[in-house]
């Protein structure tokens, strides 16, 4: 007869467990793997401690700690991320949401307060996570997202109906050739902004299962804010504004001074909760 394996077991195996194979948070990776197993929050783990675990349930975590083991993000074994308290569909196609992007949420609401009925672009859209937050925390915009990639755009797409929004759209469209159609009272950007020289020193939970496409322009970093900078007065009208997330480094100084240097008045960087400047903020 099979062993009967109950939630605490698991955690108290999978603590242990974890930690000898050098993993720094080894109770917060089983914790994570269960709340989707489970379908339930972190305290409803605990709560539910004594529950045994179907052999089908045992045999999907089996195969979703042997992924874990190879540094394959949570996020891409579990399909789900949380971004400003929502849960979003993510898979290999896109780029993991990060806490950090949330900024750029808070800022754009912050400059869009006196604009009525906003047009959003949303470049480099991935998931969907910035367009889909920004049109349910501003209901009356009309967001749209770009993405090269149809696998994301397919992504996004599922996420827009997952979490039921009207008034977003996605579109597969090279945004470094192609201008859409405009104006906008907003352009927010999550750009590939990774050097090529920098991919060799990103964790290797990033670097072997992120898209690639998503995480670097495979030049400097900057191929993207030279684009804005190049077409920003003509797809954003006056007093609308340009908010992008920049690396880490001298990254954001350089970011910025593209924008100085086309003639842009006074962008500012903006720090994220870390005290990291993250944000570039643009203003036509």
């Amino acid at each position: 007869m099979p062993k009967i394996w109950r939630i605490i077991d698991l955690i108290n195996w999978a603590e242990p467990y974890f930690k000898e194979k050098g993993f720094e948070n080894p109770k917060a990776e089983i914790e994570w793997l269960l709340r989707a197993l489970l379908n339930c929050n972190r305290m409803d783990v605990y709560l539910r401690f004594e529950e045994p675990l179907s052999q089908t349930q045992l045999a999907t975590l089996r195969a979703w700690v042997k992924r874990r083991l190879e540094k394959e993000p949570l996020q891409y074994i579990t399909s789900s991320c949380d971004f400003y308290g929502r849960e979003f569909l993510v898979n290999k196609h896109v780029l993991i949401p990060r806490p950090e992007t949330e900024r750029l949420i808070d800022t754009a609401i912050d400059k869009l307060k006196g604009i009525k009925s906003q047009n959003i672009l949303d470049v480099g859209t991935g998931s969907g996570c910035i367009a889909t937050t920004l049109g349910l925390e501003l209901p009356e915009s009309t967001v749209l997202g770009l993405d090269i990639s149809p696998a994301a755009i397919g992504i996004a797409n599922k996420n827009k109906e997952k979490l039921s929004v009207g008034n977003v759209s996605f579109q597969d469209l090279d945004f470094l050739t192609t201008i859409p159609d405009g104006p906008f009272d907003l352009l927010v950007s999550n750009p590939p902004y990774i050097p090529q020289g920098g991919m060799d020193r990103l964790m290797k939970d990033v670097r072997d299962f992120e898209p690639t496409i998503a995480l670097t322009d495979g030049k400097d970093g900057l191929t993207f804010y030279q684009r804005f900078a190049e077409i920003g007065k003509d797809l954003v009208r006056t007093g609308g504004w340009m908010i992008m997330e920049v690396g880490l480094g001298d990254h954001p100084q350089k970011a910025k001074s593209i924008f100085e240097s086309d003639g842009y008045a006074e962008p500012k960087l903006i720090k994220d909760y870390n005290g990291d400047d993250r944000v570039l903020v643009v203003e036509i």
